[in-house]
């Protein structure tokens, strides 16, 4: 609970400061650097993706050597198949295309997919625990590949938001 509530709060953060990024950039569009502040936030966004992805990989490895404490797995698969329909229409929301737009916009996509790929994670071992009435391994286990998937694209994100910030044209059509 307590992660989703900073999941929620990170979330509502960069959603704040996307639109001040954009705002900013939107007074003055042709200045050579008006894109600097959507970089800035894109930046911010890969860095606290990648702190959470670092904290969930930590807690699933502890899961893991210390043995999984048991958790029901109606309720996880329940709770997890409301949020992945959550999340999936707000990527189809934000437009399958943002991947092609500014680095700000990828990252917001790039935030609400790594969160349906979580909570898809997250049914698929609710469900199995639920069926078997045990293997809680599976919890930490669905975490860590999680971590090590978001974790690789939000580095690549926040390499491309660096890049950004020195001048570089990021084509966002070879990703």
């Amino acid at each position: 609970m307590i992660a989703a509530a900073g999941d929620t709060l990170a979330d509502s953060v960069a959603l704040a400061l996307g639109w001040i990024a954009v705002t900013v950039r939107d007074r003055n569009p042709d200045h050579p650097r008006a894109n600097r502040p959507i970089a800035i936030v894109a930046l911010v966004n890969a860095t606290i993706l990648i702190a959470v992805t670092i904290g969930v990989a930590i807690e699933a490895i502890l899961r893991l050597s210390e043995g999984s404490p048991a958790v029901l797995g109606l309720p996880m698969a329940v709770v997890s198949l409301v949020t992945l329909t959550v999340m999936v229409i707000g990527a189809l929301v934000i437009g399958l295309s943002a991947h092609r737009e500014d680095i700000h916009m990828k990252s917001v996509l790039l935030d609400t997919v790594a969160d349906a790929a979580a909570a898809a994670g997250v049914l698929v071992a609710g469900v199995i625990i639920w069926v078997t009435g045990g293997l809680y391994w599976l919890d930490p286990v669905i975490a860590l590949i999680l971590s090590a998937v978001i974790g690789f694209v939000g580095t690549r994100l926040a390499g491309q938001a660096v890049a950004a910030l020195r001048g570089a044209t990021i084509d966002f059509d070879t990703d």
